[in-house]
């Protein structure tokens, strides 16, 4: 073995050996600190790559369901004011049956019509309420109430800009074929088999299409939440740091760097050795 006091072999290798541990080190702090193996792109560049676009769809997603919630209620509302006006409708049926009855006479044929009246305001009010956050797809009765909005609804239903369109129904059209001031027994008759039969169709056909506009929107909001649930796993088991795993490893590096930083300053010692060898 040559000894020398230019070069000193141990104290490279040593040194080296401690700087390698001190950077496994450095890596295992850092993924116990951020809990993440890929913290960013110099852990791996191309796992931080696919996480942020992972991290992008759910980002999206997030945000359609929270569009598709908001249209949620709207559908909610507006199935809430057509259910009211059917039920409505329902008793407007009640009190035509009695004004199609020709021994409904006088007083009690005035009663009947007046009832009649406020059921036909009660149906305008159904739907015209039937607005949420400041929009509303039936309520233009009249007219559409102050400070809402009667349109046609288009949302985004998930991360690629898919839109999901609602249309609006005229509902102003079945008010005025049902506002009738007064009834014959016989324009009752035909009123009830005609007009009015027409307009519990269009009530039923509106809750079916509303209905199912609904449920659509609450299947799309499940489906979104599944997907973000399935990005989320497909992301920790990409990115997320095993802990325990990192915990052990800490303990092993910190003793190795102990280790190290005592092997070096033995092999930093070793050329006092030879000033022996000259007394």
């Amino acid at each position: 073995m040559t000894f020398s006091v230019n070069t000193n072999v141990g104290a490279q290798i040593a040194l080296q050996s401690l700087n390698v541990t001190s950077s496994q080190l450095s890596a295992t702090e850092k993924q116990i600190s951020t809990g993440y193996r890929v913290a960013d792109a110099t852990d791996d560049g191309a796992a931080y790559a696919v996480a942020q676009r992972v991290r992008s769809d759910v980002g999206a997603l997030t945000s359609a369901n929270q569009q598709l919630g908001n249209v949620q209620g709207l559908l909610d509302t507006t199935n809430a004011g057509l259910n009211k006006a059917s039920n409505d409708l329902n008793s407007l049926n009640a009190v035509l049956v009695k004004l199609a009855d020709g021994n409904t006479q006088g007083s009690q044929r005035t009663q009947y019509q007046t009832q009649y009246a406020n059921l036909v305001s009660q149906i305008k009010n159904d739907l015209n309420g039937a607005n949420y956050n400041g929009k509303t797809l039936v309520g233009n009765i009249g007219g559409v109430p102050t400070g809402v909005t009667f349109g046609r609804t288009a949302v985004v239903q998930d991360q690629i800009g898919t839109t999901y369109g609602i249309a609006t129904f005229g509902a102003n059209g079945l008010y005025t074929s049902i506002n009738v001031a007064s009834f014959t027994s016989t324009h009752a008759q035909s009123f009830l088999t005609g007009t009015f039969a027409n307009a519990l169709t269009t009530i039923s056909d509106q809750l079916n299409n509303y209905g199912a506009a609904s449920n659509y929107v609450g299947s799309q909001i499940s489906y979104n939440n599944d997907k973000i649930d399935a990005l989320n796993s497909g992301l920790g088991s990409l990115i997320d740091a095993d802990l325990a795993k990192e915990s052990a490893q800490l303990q092993a590096l910190q003793v190795r760097q102990q280790l190290g930083t005592q092997a070096l300053s033995l092999a930093n010692q070793a050329p006092q050795s030879l000033l022996s060898l000259f007394k």
